[in-house]
């Protein structure tokens, strides 16, 4: 049984009993193929459809896995986080399956569709600046003040064993993938998904996909030690995070590699996937297919899966994110 210690790193048998426990209230999502994009690619790509999770978004699963974690006592208090959309959507989705409160620090400037989405779910918002130390420090005070258990978005190993769970299903569906890829922001699906990885499937590569603007995750593992003084600057919100001390200790032990491609090739996959898979995605996720075809030479003629994260998108703000990446490329 885990602890609530950030620094325990979950392990494969945790990644199973989340997959029990979420079982009754998560999805199993669909593993989607396009022939068309697989002759673009020069691979076989299988897509993990999270878009299609509960909430929009693979962050349900870890979130399900921390609110049902918790034993009744300590879940009668609520739980709180700090997010700029998806895990606070996820959490509070989640508690609701319990029937708990969920408080949600937001930062200023997140995408209006999924403060309106964590709302919706019954969470209450909690406005902070946009920045790291803002997050955690007003997530601090609302735990203080309301004796709620913290879920952090990325590096509670309850969330991370959650995450886990998606490559967990896209293995058990095509259980001979020579290459897996997932983005990494802050790094729970990233290192929930090397777990899975390492356990189902030891000969298969783990890439991670990262925006070249906040590319902290590529930057750490060619240093062999954390970046954490960087500004992000990239259309990929859910990306934009710190990555995790044992996240990237998860990386570090499992060999993941980290790839990058520019915003207006991640834009430019965001509206292939949308033409060819029938498949809305959000920037944050489309990066996955970016970097494949960015770096084609390292996955020329593989068993590619290639999970896609999310798909809540500000469908008003598409038209000016289509636009600039145009006139980027």
């Amino acid at each position: 049984m885990m602890t609530d210690s950030a620094a325990t790193l979950p392990a494969y048998e945790d990644v199973l009993e989340a997959a029990a426990r979420i079982a009754p209230h998560a999805h199993a999502t669909p593993v989607l193929c396009s022939r068309s994009l697989d002759a673009l690619a020069g691979c076989e790509l299988h897509f993990k459809a999270e878009p299609l999770q509960r909430g929009g978004a693979f962050k349900f699963r870890g979130a399900c896995n921390a609110v049902w974690a918790l034993d009744d006592a300590t879940a009668r208090a609520g739980v709180v986080t700090h997010s700029s959309g998806n895990h606070g959507a996820a959490l509070a989705l989640a508690a609701r399956t319990r029937g708990i409160a969920c408080h949600v620090v937001v930062p200023e400037g997140a995408v209006a569709a999924k403060l309106a989405a964590i709302r919706a779910y019954g969470a209450t918002l909690h406005p902070c600046a946009p920045t790291i130390q803002a997050r955690e420090t007003r997530c601090a005070e609302v735990q203080a003040t309301t004796g709620a258990s913290l879920v952090h978005p990325y590096t509670d190993p309850r969330v991370i064993a959650g995450q886990g769970t998606a490559a967990l299903e896209l293995l058990a569906t095509v259980p001979d993938l020579d290459t897996l890829v997932a983005p990494v922001g802050g790094g729970g699906l990233i290192g929930g998904t090397a777990i899975a990885a390492a356990a189902r499937a030891p000969g298969c590569r783990v890439i991670g996909a990262e925006p070249a603007g906040a590319a902290e995750t590529f930057a750490s593992l060619q240093r062999g030690e954390r970046v954490t003084d960087f500004t992000p600057d990239t259309v990929c919100d859910g990306l934009r995070g710190t990555l995790g001390a044992p996240n990237f200790a998860l990386l570090q032990r499992h060999g993941v590699q980290v790839l990058t491609a520019t915003d207006a090739r991640t834009v430019a996959a965001m509206r292939l996937l949308w033409q060819r898979t029938k498949l809305l995605v959000e920037p944050s996720s489309a990066v996955a297919l970016a970097i494949v075809l960015a770096h084609p030479e390292v996955f020329a003629r593989q068993r590619v899966g290639i999970i896609l994260s999310g798909g809540n998108v500000d469908l008003d703000a598409l038209p000016a994110l289509f636009a600039r990446a145009e006139d980027a490329a």
